[in-house]
């Protein structure tokens, strides 16, 4: 899928670039063929799922 050379690597690089977005849905495609979600999680080509990276309820910012 992705045309660069050489290719992207599958995940952990900012390399890949966007090929389909669908920022109504919350997921992005990568010229990897990986599926980036909005909450940071992944899809991978090979079926691997990388979790998302969620901050811990105790950090985030309250208004006061």
């Amino acid at each position: 899928m992705c045309s660069h050379q050489p290719s992207c690597p599958a995940s952990d690089n900012a390399a890949p670039h966007v090929v389909a977005a669908h920022p109504e849905q919350g997921w992005n495609l990568l010229c990897n063929g990986a599926i980036v979600f909005d909450d940071t999680g992944e899809l991978l080509p090979d079926g691997r799922v990388v979790a998302p990276c969620r901050v811990p309820v105790a950090r985030l910012a309250v208004a006061a």
